[in-house]
Formats: structure tokens, sequence, C-alpha cells
């Protein structure tokens, strides 16, 4: 995976407990912009700190400007998922730095597919999944039926 040009300032790190109320925000921001549904925040957050599950892009001094999550390896299989911004700070590269940083970690670790689901409407983050090297392979439809 490369990390798209120009490269943001900052570094990755992976969110750690102090970042637990941080990943619930933002983990809540975005479901709220996908239409998500699922998972109680405080429990996404609790399990993804367990594992080292979601890889922060900071600031040089620590503050945190980005996050993508990556599930546990599964059959040679990871997933890669949210991958978020906060909306005062999209457009600077730095959600394209944490998913290459979280990606090149996978693939590190032996996951031999890296899996990235995203909404086929949202021209700049195709681009930006195919500027890092994900490659389109197939599509879905997500159908949801009342109770």
């Amino acid at each position: 995976m490369a990390v798209p040009e120009p490269r943001p300032q900052g570094r990755a790190r992976i969110a750690g407990p102090a970042d637990r109320e941080l990943l619930i925000r933002w983990f809540e921001e975005f479901k709220e912009i996908t239409s998500g549904v699922g998972q109680e925040a405080g429990n996404w957050a609790d399990g993804r700190i367990s594992y080292g599950g979601v890889t922060l892009w900071e600031t040089h001094d620590g503050i945190p400007l980005a996050m993508a999550g990556v599930t546990p390896e599964t059959a040679g299989q990871v997933r890669i998922a949210p991958v978020y911004t906060p909306a005062d700070l999209r457009g600077r590269g730095y959600a394209g730095a944490a998913t290459a940083e979280v990606s090149r970690a996978a693939r590190e670790a032996g996951a031999s597919e890296i899996l990235l689901f995203t909404d086929l409407d949202n021209p700049t983050s195709n681009g930006l999944y195919r500027r890092i090297g994900y490659r389109p392979v197939a599509d879905f439809t997500v159908w949801r039926f009342g109770e």
C-alpha cells in the first residue's frame, strides 16, 4: 500500500484505552453519515482497543486527525473498517494515510487478503482507495427489511 501523495503531516499510532471516548464519538459520527446500524459504539471501541484494531493518524504533537479500523484476521483475510475523518479535517489525506498504514500493517502481520467495502456513490473515497493500491473486485447491494 502506498501513502497518498503528498504525504500529510503527522504519524500513525494504534489507539489505546485513553482513546476510548474519541473512538466512541467518531464511530457514532461515522454511523450517522453512512446510515450505519449495528454494534453499540462503546462495545465496538472496547473490542477494537482489545486487539489494536484502530489506527489513528495524528499530528506530531498527538492530536488525532483520522482513524482506520481493521478486523481480526480470519482465514487470511482482514477487513478495513471504518475509515473516518471529522468533517472539518477532510480533504487533507489523513484518512488515506491511516488506511495505507493499517493496510500495510495487516499485510506485514500475514493477511493474504485485505478487504475494504466502499460506497460506489462516493468518488472521493473510491479515488483515494485506488491511489493507495486497492482495486475493485465486486459490487454488492445491501437490502434492509423492516422488522
